[in-house]
């Protein structure tokens, strides 16, 4: 039986775990919050509260970190009002502690904002040109994680995250004037994102580079219409006439790789 080391037990993360111990792994989950703690706990999950910051890890990483041979890091960098953290330093942090402990491979939740918005098609092998503050930062540790000759590294760059309690529509849903009506969405459900994570520790997926987008890529207009329209909401209201920037990101390893059949969004 294999045990896993979460770091990250928020939206995506507190499900993976649930699914990964109904197969019998055990799962080790941090949090940042003492409240989140004791429902990580109420679970069953052996919770930690981990902070990790520019200077320094604060709880009991060493512990959280043993015995573990899988590690999934599913933290985003945090955007703030005109700045933006060292989200490659404070990974650069944990690594040393990564490295002592008996973790030999790593799964990185990265993101599809390491393309560019250019209206190009991007596969698993297409070069990052990040022009987003956030995509440089996921870029950066990507790079880190993957030269590191410690541990193995699988990157999974997810495109934007759906689920039962969580779509853009619902904010989405009456606003006017919205940008880029033409461009094509790359969305993924939460349930994809835990399918695709377990079939890559059960294949031994390692070292490798993946996107991981559901490959359907009608406009965004005429999806959150079709959206709005199912759900009773407001339609929103698209710019005219401007021109559209966006990208069309391809899941080709996850798709003939790993043999994988992602839902209907």
């Amino acid at each position: 039986m294999k045990q896993i080391s979460i770091l990250g037990c928020g939206w995506l993360g507190l499900p993976l775990a649930k699914s990964l111990m109904e197969k019998e792994f055990l799962v080790k989950g941090s949090t940042t919050s003492l409240e989140k703690l004791a429902l990580l706990k109420n679970y069953r999950i052996d919770a930690f509260q981990i902070i990790l910051s520019e200077q320094d890890i604060k709880g009991q990483i060493d512990l959280f970190l043993e015995n573990s041979e899988v590690l999934i890091i599913d933290i985003p960098p945090k955007l703030r009002r005109g700045s933006t953290e060292n989200f490659r330093q404070k990974i650069q942090n944990l690594i040393p502690f990564i490295e002592n402990s008996s973790v030999q491979k790593v799964l990185f939740v990265s993101s599809t904002s390491v393309y560019a918005d250019d209206n190009s098609i991007a596969s698993d092998n297409t070069k990052p040109q990040p022009d987003t503050e956030s995509g440089k930062q996921l870029l950066a540790v990507e790079r880190l994680l993957q030269n590191n000759v410690n541990f193995k590294t699988t990157v999974i760059r997810f495109g934007g995250l759906i689920g039962e309690n969580r779509h853009p529509i619902h904010f989405l849903a009456g606003k006017k004037s919205l940008p880029n009506p033409d461009a094509p969405i790359n969305l993924i459900h939460q349930s994809d994102c835990i399918g695709i994570i377990e079939e890559i520790i059960n294949r031994g997926f390692w070292n490798e580079t993946l996107n991981a987008v559901a490959p359907f890529h009608p406009t965004k207009k005429e999806y959150y219409t079709q959206k709005a329209v199912e759900l009773k909401l407001v339609v929103p209201e698209f710019e005219k006439g401007t021109l559209s920037m966006g990208k069309t990101v391809l899941s080709e390893k996850v798709e003939n790789v790993l043999k994988y059949i992602f839902m209907p969004l």
